[in-house]
């Protein structure tokens, strides 16, 4: 039986409870809200990935300051069990068509899988905004606010082929997050190939490249525990790999934790995609040699006031010049800077991240 997690916010503490997905579609009207919650409050759902993972969190934390500060807007939050878990996603919307949900924030897990559910939210009159993770096809939602993940990609490609000695002779492990190449996974993985002067073939997925200095790709799920075993298993097929891209920072630390088990923290560059605190830290430690950093605070708050300003005017949220999607930005955080590739420092950075 399908089940989510559902977190609401009261005066910025979460409350978290998992129902099935029958008894969400019996919930309706105004069960889903706070006690304190008004008629005419405005309600609007933040859809995320997981709910343990920092990013995500960061995500809740950015939409229930913004409803916070706007006032008369109340979020109800929701979360899959694991990164992939679209059911649970599915189960968020269909309990937030039932609650009279005005808007829907999500993060989609299965971006394929998912449309069918968002296109029912969206008959119903729900505003629906991907954030991070763009839908397929992305025109499903009504915007998209995100990073450019291709472009932090290609940052840390670039930053890594002009750090190593020859790149022609290095060997690049990819962890990926997931075998069904959502679209952030992707866009991030071939951004870093074309930074680091490998062919991407196909940039709309990975796997069909035929650069024999790719070791190959393994699927941590954007989790330390999948970042550690993915290493792993690319150090038994190749044991002189000398360059790692993970998708996330908790992926990056997973790897490293395998590298310094097997001897080898000290001799392989890490990569990664992120810019969490933790994550900025540990470039600061050397664990990650450079990541790109994200802004999911920035992401969700203009996500909500994009809806806020959507009920009152029946104005949708606008793309960035030249992209199908609004770019929230993205910074690439490194202690060895390199020519020709504009970063900031891990010091810099800790004044900034995740904003």
């Amino acid at each position: 039986m399908k089940s989510f997690i559902r977190s609401t916010y009261v005066d910025g503490v979460a409350v978290t409870t998992r129902l099935t997905a029958a008894a969400a579609l019996l919930s309706t009207g105004l069960a889903f809200l706070p006690a304190t919650a008004q008629a005419e409050d405005i309600l609007i759902g933040v859809i995320t990935k997981t709910e343990a993972n920092p990013f995500f969190a960061k995500i809740r934390e950015g939409a229930t300051s913004k409803a916070a500060e706007i006032g008369g807007v109340k979020i109800q939050s929701f979360a899959g069990k694991f990164d992939g878990d679209n059911d649970s996603q599915v189960a968020a919307i269909e309990n937030l068509i039932s609650a009279g949900a005005k808007g829907i924030l999500v993060v989609p897990s299965d971006t394929k899988a998912l449309v069918s559910a968002v296109e029912q939210a969206r008959k119903a009159g729900i505003l629906v905004i991907a954030l991070d993770t763009p839908l397929e096809p992305a025109e499903a939602a009504d915007a998209t606010f995100a990073t450019d993940n291709f472009k932090a990609g290609e940052l840390i490609g670039s930053w890594a082929a002009k750090t190593v000695a020859d790149p022609s002779k290095s060997k690049i492990a990819f962890l990926d997050a997931l075998e069904n190449q959502p679209t952030v996974d992707v866009a991030r993985d071939q951004g870093f190939m074309k930074g680091f002067g490998l062919d991407p073939k196909d940039v709309t997925r990975y796997l069909d490249e035929d650069d024999k200095r790719i070791v190959g790709h393994q699927w941590g799920q954007g989790s330390e525990e999948g970042g550690r075993t993915g290493m792993e298993t690319l150090l038994q097929k190749d044991n002189e790999i000398s360059v790692v891209y993970t998708i996330n920072e908790p992926t990056a630390a997973g790897a490293y934790e395998a590298l310094k088990a097997a001897g080898k923290d000290g001799s392989v560059i890490i990569t990664s995609v992120d810019g969490g605190c933790p994550g900025v830290k540990n470039v600061k430690a050397g664990v990650i040699g450079a990541t790109s950093m994200q802004y999911p605070l920035k992401m969700a708050s203009l996500g909500v006031e994009a809806i806020v300003d959507y009920i009152k005017t029946g104005k949708k949220p606008a793309a960035s010049p030249g992209l199908p999607f609004f770019n929230t930005g993205v910074t690439l955080v490194t202690d060895k800077p390199v020519a020709g590739v504009e970063s900031i420092t891990s010091d810099e950075a800790l004044k900034a991240c995740w904003g």
